[in-house]
Formats: structure tokens, C-alpha cells, sequence
């Protein structure tokens, strides 16, 4: 197999991103903090008056169905107001832990290949709130301008809607509201849709049943678990309430029957499945596995395209339980890499075949074509020499990733020691206060060759509520080496690094580096580190924890 060791080092293309917020107002650790486009000044400030849950944290049981979960009532009376906008469309609707975002691009790519008019709805977002709402044939995000427009001429209602809800109406809620909106006066032909949290009392399953096309769940694992009942199974009845009442399996053909098809990932283990597949079966709901016993998908190896590493797959499905779907894509060559993102293209090519059996036509070259187009931006992201020199680390191989629970870590770290198997390795870490920062430790000291780990602290959705301090994120990584039995040198970076290294004797030191400082210098310690410590050997910096510090991270390039 070709890897990415290889090619890495050639790699000059410049980061794909959507047109970006225009005017600085914030400082931080020396990265800069980007605002809005002016033209939306009226619009944030509407949404920053409402809860924004993101910034706060979610309060423990507000994803069940139970009386403590989020009012969906709300979210209805709301949409009623508006004209119902949601059910002037046909919608994917896809929950899961982890692969929503990347499953919601490759399937919106794959429509827009065929020539759809495609809404897609997405969160959290990198750097403008913008990129959560991409409209078209051609997956732009909405512009400023559109966006601007739209509000305004909906703002009287939404300010009586909250007006009626006594300010209960969250900043998610409206938005979600918004982007139905949105997509209806554009004609949206189809949407996809990615459930904020859970599912069952998500703003997004506002959705009825006869406007859902398929529902996708793509993993449950074990994020937001207060939020979503406390255990794992409780995780995975939330997230099943994205399944709608379809019909039976026999009259999958009846055109005039309303099917509703459950599209599940995975693999999950045999408990949480039959969760999911119960649920379903008390809807009527088919379900189509894209860890089926007739997947024979695999990762054969890489290549570049353009400058731009690619990993080459075969996607190959022979679906027979209950229906006949099948498909057989060799070599495609995915943007997006790591096995995980292997998977998320096989779940959301059987959406599609899905959608082609209820008369949405999508031939395989429109599928092929749109699994080698989608990109999300910090999803494995290489930036190019040119960036790096803007970070003021030259010559550095710098790769961004926005994985934050174990689970992702562990894809991470997969996705690491299968495409650099032979580098040596720094990661700088930022994280939410509200994750596992113990798990996410232990799975990436497993990477092979590491040579350092710096804590770092970014804020969390423009706010520091939510923020882990860098020192408490060091001591959840010396905890986690000492139960590995790994030798780490503990270590503080400071903004004036160049005296420090040496002087320490952390340069000859065969041990880990756990250190902690701002977000610049710890990537030119990195760098120091990696120069000093690989010789002839590649070496590269991941920047992790968060997609908070990879939006820090691009912020910066576009300061």
C-alpha cells in the first residue's frame, strides 16, 4: 500500500473554504477571533439574546423523550407560525454520534452530482454560522446577503414566537427554523438534515413522517450522556427517534404507499442494534445496514489528485435482506480519510440506493462522482506549506482534525498509523469542558511514534464557559501515561519559547512531552521538538480535541 508518508511532504493545495467572516474583534493567544459579516449584525444579534446551548452546555436530560428533554411543542408551534415551511420539501435526517456531518456531505454531494437542487443543514460550524446552511446545485453556504434577507423579512415572527414562548425558543431552535425557511423559498428539492443532539426531542424532528425520505443513524457512542439519559442504551433510544412511521416491507414498490427507510451505520454491537432495528420495526420502517454481511468495501490504498492526498476505495454492496440493493465502485478515490470516513461513504451511498428505489434518480457515476468531491473542512485536513508559514511554523506538516469524544479518537489514531505510519508525531490539543478527556487521552497515546503532547485552550463556541483549561487537560494526559506506564516530562511552554527547550534537556529526552501554553507557541514548540528529535524521519502536528481550535487555527490564516 502507497501511504501518505510518502506524499505528505509535496502536498501544496490550499485549503478548501467557503467564502469567510470578514471583520476582527478578538485576540487571543495571538490567533485571532473572527466575527460575522456586518450584514448579519441584526441576525446575531437576534440569536445571541436566545439560549445558546452550545456555549452553556446542555442540561442533563434535554435530548430524551421525557418531561426533562427539550420542548418539541415549542419548535412546532414555531414552525406553524412560519407556514410550516419543512413539509414543502422531501428530507434525509440523520442522528448518530459520530459521522453526521461527514455522511450529510457525502450524500448532499452525490445529489447535487446528479443535478438536485439540495439543502443540507449542519452543526456546529467552523467559522461562519453561514456554513451550516448550503443551498443548491452547487453546495455553496448561504450568502450573507440571502441570509440577511431572509431574516429580516421573517423577523417579526420569530420575535412573536418568542415572545410567545416566554424567551424559551434557544438560539438552535430559531436557526433550525430559519434554514427550513430557507430551503423552501429556494425550492429545495431535497434536504439533508443533521439532528443537532439525540433525535426524539431534537429542533430538527420537527420533521413529520410523510416529509421524511430516509432516516440515517450513523453510530452510538457514548457523547453527551447527562443530556441524553446515562447510558448507552438510553443514547440509542434518542437517537432512534429520528425513525418515522414507513410501511411494510412489501409494499416497498407501492408508490403510493409513504416509505420511510432507516439507514443504520455502524457496526454497532448486537444490543444497541436491536434497539434500533425495534424501533424501526415498530414504525414500519425498513432497515438497510451499511455494515451488512454483503458489504465487501474496502481501503486499498492512496494517491494524490491535484496536489491532494486521496485515499482509494472500493465500495461494494449486495444488500439482500428484506430488498435488493446493490452497487459496485471500484476505486474511488475519497477526499475525506481514515476507515471511519470509508464507512460514513458506504452508509451514505445505501441512502442513496434508498432513494433511488423510491424514484429519486441517482446513477453510479452521479454517486461515485459525489463520495470523490465532498470535503468538510478539519476532518483530517492537511494544511499546505503556505499556511504552515503563516502559522509561523515553516516547513511543518500540520494536520487538523476536530475529533473530540474516544471514539473519534480512536479513528483518529487509526487513520494516523495507517496513513504516517512511519512518522513521528506532536499533537496539540484543545478541548470542551464536557467531554471525555481521559478516554480521548488513552486512545491517542496508542499512536505509534509521539513524541509530545500541548494543552492548549481556545473558546468554546465564542464563549470560555465551556472551556477545559490547559493545565487541568494536562493532568487527564499525565493520568492516562501513568496508567499506560509511558515516561512523559511535564513541562510548561512559554510565549518565549526559544530559550526553554534545550535549556530543559527536552531535546534529548526519549519521553513524551506533556506541556501546556498558548495555541502559537505550542505549534512552534512542536515544530522545535520534531526538528530536533526526527532527523531524516517525516514528522507531523496534529491539532485535535475540538473543532473550536481547528476554527482558532484557520481563524488565524484568515487574520
Amino acid at each position: 500500500m502507497k501511504n501518505l508518508s510518502i506524499l505528505y511532504h509535496r502536498f501544496s493545495g490550499s485549503i478548501q473554504t467557503s467564502m469567510v467572516c470578514s471583520v476582527l474583534h478578538n485576540t487571543r493567544n495571538g490567533f485571532s477571533t473572527l466575527r460575522e459579516d456586518p450584514q448579519l449584525d441584526e441576525l446575531m444579534e437576534f440569536l445571541n439574546n436566545l439560549n445558546n446551548f452550545e456555549k452553556l452546555g446542555v442540561p442533563k436530560d434535554a435530548g430524551t423523550d421525557s418531561e426533562g428533554g427539550f420542548d418539541l411543542g415549542r419548535m412546532r408551534r414555531l414552525m406553524g407560525l412560519l407556514g410550516n415551511p419543512q413539509s414543502r420539501f422531501k428530507t434525509v435526517h440523520i442522528a448518530g454520534t459520530k459521522g453526521k456531518g461527514s455522511t450529510a456531505a457525502f450524500l448532499s454531494s452525490i445529489l447535487r452530482a446528479e443535478g438536485y437542487s439540495v439543502g443540507c443543514y449542519t452543526s456546529p460550524h467552523i467559522q461562519t454560522i453561514r456554513e451550516r446552511i448550503t443551498l443548491g446545485r452547487w453546495g455553496e453556504p448561504v450568502s450573507a446577503k440571502a441570509l440577511n434577507h431572509h431574516f429580516k423579512r421573517r423577523r417579526e415572527v420569530l420575535e412573536r414566537a418568542v415572545k410567545l414562548e416566554i424567551g424559551c425558543l434557544s438560539h438552535f431552535e430559531v436557526f433550525t427554523a430559519i434554514a427550513f425557511s430557507l430551503f423552501a423559498e429556494e425550492n429545495t428539492e431535497i434536504a439533508v438534515v443533521e439532528a443537532g443532539l439525540g433525535g426524539a426531542r431534537d429542533a430538527t424532528n420537527v420533521i413529520s413522517g410523510s416529509d421524511v425520505a430516509v432516516s440515517i443513524i450513523t453510530t452510538v457512542g457514548e457523547e453527551h450522556l447527562d443530556a441524553l439519559g446515562g447510558s448507552l442504551e438510553s443514547i440509542a433510544v434518542a437517537k432512534s427517534g429520528v425513525v418515522k412511521t414507513g410501511c411494510a416491507v412489501r409494499h416497498w414498490a407501492n408508490s403510493s404507499c409513504p416509505i420511510m427507510v432507516l439507514v443504520i451505520g455502524g457496526p454497532f454491537i448486537p444490543s444497541i442494534e436491536c434497539i434500533l432495528r425495534r424501533k424501526a420495526s415498530s414504525m414500519s420502517s425498513p432497515v438497510v445496514s451499511a455494515s451488512d454481511p454483503g458489504n465487501r468495501s474496502a481501503l486499498r490504498g492512496f494517491c494524490e489528485v491535484n496536489g491532494i492526498p486521496r485515499q482509494l476505495c472500493d465500495i461494494v454492496l449486495q444488500i439482500e435482506k428484506d430488498f435488493d440493493l446493490s452497487i459496485e465502485l471500484l476505486g474511488v478515490k475519497l477526499r475525506m480519510l481514515g476507515a471511519h470516513q470509508l464507512q460514513n461513504a458506504v452508509t451514505a451511498t445505501c441512502a442513496a440506493l434508498c432513494l433511488n428505489k423510491q424514484g429519486w434518480s441517482l446513477s453510479s457515476g452521479s454517486v461515485r462522482a459525489g463520495l470523490e468531491s465532498a470535503f468538510l473542512q478539519g476532518r483530517s485536513q492537511i494544511l499546505s506549506s503556505e499556511e504552515a508559514n503563516l502559522l509561523g511554523v515553516p516547513g511543518a506538516t500540520i494536520l487538523l482534525d476536530g475529533a473530540h469524544t474516544k471514539e473519534s479518537a480512536r479513528a483518529l489514531a487509526n487513520t494516523l498509523q495507517m496513513t504516517f505510519p512511519k512518522a513521528k508525531m506532536v499533537l496539540v490539543v484543545a478541548m470542551a469542558n464536557d467531554k471525555d478527556h481521559l478516554g480521548f487521552a488513552r486512545e491517542l497515546l496508542s499512536v505509534g511514534d509521539l513524541d509530545a503532547v500541548f494543552s492548549t485552550e481556545v473558546d468554546i463556541a465564542g464563549a470560555k464557559s465551556r472551556m477545559t483549561s490547559a493545565s487541568l487537560l494536562k493532568s487527564a494526559w499525565l493520568n492516562a501515561s501513568r496508567e499506560m506506564n509511558m515516561k512523559v516530562l511535564d513541562f510548561k511552554v512559554a510565549d518565549s519559547e526559544d530559550q526553554s527547550l534545550q535549556a530543559a534537556g527536552i531535546m534529548e529526552s526519549r519521553s513524551i512531552l506533556l506541556a501546556e501554553g498558548s495555541l502559537l507557541a505550542c505549534l512552534r514548540a512542536g515544530l522545535k521538538i520534531l526538528n530536533e528529535r526526527t532527523g531524516q524521519q517525516p514528522g507531523i502536528i496534529i491539532v485535535t480535541g475540538s473543532l473550536h481550535i481547528v476554527s482558532a487555527v484557520l481563524g488565524y490564516l484568515h487574520s
